[in-house]
């Protein structure tokens, strides 16, 4: 197993921003009345937020980034780290890390990078962002995950339109020193099963031709090009199935602990009946597992975070508790963490609007 223990770091901050405009599923004209009402049931999504034409990720990253920064009276020249968590990058060259550390007025001794991950990419950038700062030698850092799934999508897929919104988090982490500031994690990943959720066309393998942006109509209700998001959704099921509970399990031996011993799971928001299969795999009560997906659906590497903004954030900010969050999907990859949030600085989700 991929276990990895870290020390000397804790979260200090963790703030979500998504679009004002809000989409609804019931008004999702593609499918029936009666097939919208199926797909709320099932997945719980409601509604969700899409950016306007020509917002990036980074735009959102950067407007949650320098509120977050000003709330928390941080000097920009001692953030030494930034990274970016996104499958929406503004470029596919140069990091769109590079831009945002110029943006925001960074230093240029900040290191920026991008991590191009999805669902599981919150625990897997937590894990990269805490290594580097458990040396000391970096004391304050910025981890910047989400993406704008709603360029990917095509209205006419209603196997992927009604699932995912637009969204970014902002977490701060900082160099503490304390032995007792502990991160653990469990990553794992199977490449066998990346054509589960993929867009086919647009990289290297697949250039773009005249072919990618042809609509094709794969079964009924379901027409969409090849640099279009392509779910297969009983593979995605199977997996999550058979590997996430399995993990989180493992996470837990491997701590010598048990679900009691946590406050909270934040789950990454794929859909409501998925993550309600987990939820009853690991035997734990409905409150211990919340949810934002009812308003802002599947949020990519954004979703945890979200979670805890918008369905905790008065308890972050006033309470010691203990977490585990879990990620899981494209790669596929899969990833959990233990981690402990001491009265941390969680304000109200900000709303971009430009």
């Amino acid at each position: 197993m991929a276990f990895l223990q870290i020390k000397n770091v804790k979260i200090k901050a963790i703030a979500a921003a998504v679009p004002d405009q809000i989409f609804h599923n019931k008004d999702y004209e593609w499918i029936s009345e009666k097939e919208r009402e199926i797909l709320m049931e099932t997945t719980g999504i409601r509604e969700r937020r899409f950016t306007k034409p020509g917002t990036c990720t980074s735009d959102m990253g950067v407007f949650a980034a320098d509120k977050l920064i000003s709330e928390l009276e941080w000097n920009k020249n001692e953030i030494e780290l930034l990274v970016f968590i996104s499958q929406s990058r503004d470029y596919v060259l140069p990091n769109t890390a590079c831009l945002i550390q110029s943006r925001l007025g960074l230093s240029k001794n900040c290191m920026a990078f991008d991590i191009p991950l999805g669902c599981s990419g919150y625990v897997y950038g937590l894990s990269v962002v805490a290594s580097l700062l458990s040396h000391g030698n970096i004391k304050k850092a910025l981890l910047i995950a989400g993406d704008v799934a709603s360029y990917d999508l095509s209205y006419t897929d209603k196997s992927a339109y009604p699932l995912f919104g637009d969204a970014v988090s902002v977490t701060a982490l900082e160099y503490t020193g304390n032995n007792e500031d502990v991160f653990v994690f469990n990553l794992q990943t199977d490449g066998s099963g990346y054509e589960a959720i993929i867009i086919p066309d647009g990289g290297n393998r697949n250039n773009i031709t005249e072919e990618s942006l042809k609509q094709i109509q794969y079964e009924e209700g379901i027409i969409r090009t090849r640099r279009n998001i392509f779910l297969d959704g009983m593979k995605i099921f199977e997996f999550t199935l058979r590997e996430v509970a399995k993990n989180i399990k493992q996470l837990l031996a491997f701590l010598n602990k048990t679900t009691n011993d946590y406050d909270y799971f934040i789950f990454h928001q794929a859909n409501l009946i998925m993550n309600e299969t987990v939820r009853k795999q690991l035997k734990l009560t409905e409150d211990k597992v919340p949810y934002s997906l009812g308003n802002f659906g599947n949020t990519s590497s954004a979703s945890i975070p979200l979670t805890i903004v918008t369905q905790l954030n008065q308890k972050a900010n006033t309470e010691n508790l203990n977490y585990i969050f879990t990620g899981f999907g494209v790669g596929l990859s899969w990833a959990s963490v233990s981690v402990n949030l001491d009265k941390i600085y969680c304000p109200e989700i900000y709303i971009h609007n430009k």
